[in-house]
């Protein structure tokens, strides 16, 4: 039977129609199409350029905690084409190859770097923390660390005013020998928040910037329409750390570490923030469904 045939049919009419109803007045179809988001930050890895000469044998080791769990757990593991040392041995192994000298990684390699997250779920009527992000995005430069602390710093601030808005956080940190091993969880993390996003509506990142006029029709605000979600990565030399976020307090103490990391530290930066588009908002279903792990305050 051709299509045309079938539409003729009164029955096959009417449920064709009611189908397209269905979908028109689903919420979370709406939502769909309105997940805007937001993104801006950069990165200044020297792995990526040196990445040909480096060692085949290399050491990882990863410190992690996060929200909903409470749970804190730290992982080692070593590659160097044998059989796994301990840490013991390792070190061993290095006082003899550099005698007299104080214990230290052979080269960079081996330098401890962290990769921090920290995601905040909003009440949508925290509509001026959009317009403060969509500022900072169309004015910062994310070509240098400099610009990237800059991020951290107006991001943070402008989190922080709107705290009482903040309704749930998740934090965690992964500390990683060596910048390779970094940008390869930088990146991870970073891939992970963008997949979220049905359009990416704002972007300034490593200084190409990118901004479109979404085609999609204005979600009605609404009992099921009214959160919104920031994520901020920093991947810095050195080993930090986040505290669990239980409390509105230790959110607070989340935001000042942030923003007090010098821009010396910082190899990539990047907030994240979903809706992008003002008058755009998630519902519950959807926050609960692509963030998981924000833990209510």
């Amino acid at each position: 039977m051709s299509m045309n045939n079938a539409l003729q049919n009164p029955i096959i009419t009417v449920m064709v129609l009611l189908s397209l109803l269905m979908v028109m007045y689903n919420p979370d179809h709406h939502l769909v199409l309105a997940a805007s988001g937001g993104r801006m930050g950069g990165t200044s890895f020297r792995s990526s350029s040196s990445s040909s000469s480096r060692r085949t044998s290399t050491s990882s080791y990863s410190t992690s905690y996060s929200i909903p769990r409470f749970s804190y757990s730290r992982r080692f593991s070593t590659r160097t084409g044998g059989s796994p040392q301990s840490r013991s041995s390792k070190s061993l192994s290095t006082q003899i190859s550099s005698p007299g000298q104080h214990v230290r990684y052979a080269d960079e390699d081996h330098v401890e770097t962290s990769v921090l997250k920290l995601q905040v779920g909003l009440l949508v009527t925290a509509r001026s923390l959009q317009k403060d992000l969509n500022k900072i995005a169309e004015t910062a430069d994310t070509s240098c660390p400099k610009g990237f602390r800059y991020i951290l710093k107006e991001t943070t601030l402008s989190m922080l005013q709107h705290s009482d808005y903040c309704i749930s956080a998740y934090s965690s940190v992964d500390v990683k020998r060596g910048e390779e091993e970094c940008e390869k969880q930088f990146n991870k993390l970073s891939k992970e928040e963008k997949d979220k996003f049905d359009e990416e509506t704002l972007v300034n990142f490593n200084n190409i910037r990118k901004q479109t006029a979404t085609c999609h029709e204005t979600v009605s605000e609404g009992l099921c329409n009214k959160y919104i979600v920031v994520t901020i990565i920093v991947a810095a030399s050195g080993a930090h750390e986040l505290p669990p976020i239980k409390t509105r307090e230790l959110l607070v103490t989340a935001f000042q570490k942030l923003a007090s990391f010098p821009s010396n530290k910082i190899l990539a930066a990047e907030v994240l923030w979903t809706p992008q588009k003002e008058d755009d908002s998630l519902t519950e279903h959807r926050m609960l469904q692509d963030y998981p792990q924000l833990h209510p305050l």
